[in-house]
């Protein structure tokens, strides 16, 4: 983790320097293994079970610095502080087993214009042996002066299935297991320099949060796609809401205005 708290820093830098209007065509290779422990801790925070089978969303923080070495590096455009991440995309080809050492692909990619800004890509692919595996394309948006803003949803909150107490501490326990450890999830003081509140949590914590809710009815090849909608607040309470579809499911996290919403499907 001394290496991202290094990153972390230079981050900070980039909002002085970075201006352009091209993607750079950068790419990072890394070979990885999975420390149990490490895993145990990223299970245990996300409500996942310890089993022999890898989360889905867990491929990701093995990625993750190599995701913050492309955005912090040589040619990329924009500054690090105030990128926001709107989406996830992750697809498992099969399941990943503990004891399989991955050979992760992290790249940038499809830089496009977005109603409130541009957005791109960051794209991290897991193989074993030559086989791809797993996908997981995360997007981000570069808000612009003068974006209208994003309009307050009307719709109703689906029915609930469960009602989750998100402690004040779950920015930085996610924070210890993930190496995403951006300020504004860590504390309230820090969170605030940034316009928010108070701490908000992670948007791949609530994503992997999700999927853990649907731990033993999942397919062994699967995708789950989610759209982040609204931080959310910490300490506070948010309402999970799932419904079966044709292939899947749909759920949502509320609290008196939408968090997240996603898709899982074969």
């Amino acid at each position: 983790m001394a290496n991202l708290t290094l990153l972390y820093a230079k981050a900070a830098l980039t909002g002085f320097t970075r201006r352009g209007d091209v993607l750079p065509r950068s790419s990072l290779d890394v070979e990885v293994t999975v420390d149990p422990g490490h895993l145990a801790r990223y299970a245990k925070v996300c409500g996942f079970g310890v089993r022999d089978e890898l989360p889905i969303t867990y491929p990701h923080v093995l990625g993750f610095e190599s995701q913050i070495r492309l955005m912090t590096g040589p040619g990329f455009p924009f500054p690090l502080p105030g990128l926001v991440h709107v989406a996830n995309r992750i697809r498992q080809h099969r399941p990943l087993r503990v004891s399989e050492p991955l050979s992760l692909h992290v790249a940038l990619a499809d830089l496009r214009p977005h109603e409130r800004g541009r957005q791109f890509d960051v794209v991290t692919t897991a193989s074993v042996d030559g086989e791809e595996v797993w996908v997981d394309v995360s997007t981000y948006l570069r808000r612009e002066g003068g974006a209208p803003k994003e309009q307050a949803s009307r719709a109703e909150p689906p029915a609930p299935t469960a009602r989750w107490r998100l402690p004040g501490d779950l920015g930085r326990r996610y924070a210890d297991a993930s190496g995403d450890r951006n300020p504004i999830h860590l504390h309230p003081v820090t969170a605030k320099a940034f316009g928010f509140p108070r701490a908000i949590a992670h948007g791949m914590w609530s994503k992997a949060r999700c999927v853990a809710a649907f731990e033993g009815r999942l397919p062994d090849a699967y995708e789950v796609d989610v759209r982040f909608k609204a931080p959310i607040l910490l300490p506070g309470e948010v309402d999970f809401s799932s419904a079966p579809t044709g292939d899947g499911w749909r759920f949502a996290l509320w609290s008196g205005r939408p968090h997240l919403e996603g898709v899982i499907s074969g």
